[in-house]
């Protein structure tokens, strides 16, 4: 017998999960949803991190660097 499962997906930003604001919505469409809400994502990196469970984690990574 097969069971089917659903995957949903997860974002994670600083330790933060983040809900999946439209399951529809591309990774990055979703990048520039939260980024209203956390500008410095507007330049993030979406890295894939695999599946947990029932969840495909994506992380956004930010690059905080000083002028040097």
């Amino acid at each position: 017998m097969i069971e089917v499962q659903t995957v949903t997906r997860a974002f994670h930003y600083h330790g933060m999960k983040l809900a999946d604001p439209n399951p529809e919505a591309s990774p990055d469409t979703v990048r520039e949803i939260y980024a209203a809400q956390y500008p410095e994502l507007t330049n993030a990196v979406i890295e894939p991190k695999g599946i947990k469970g029932n969840e495909q984690i994506f992380e956004f990574s930010t690059s905080v660097g000083t002028k040097g």
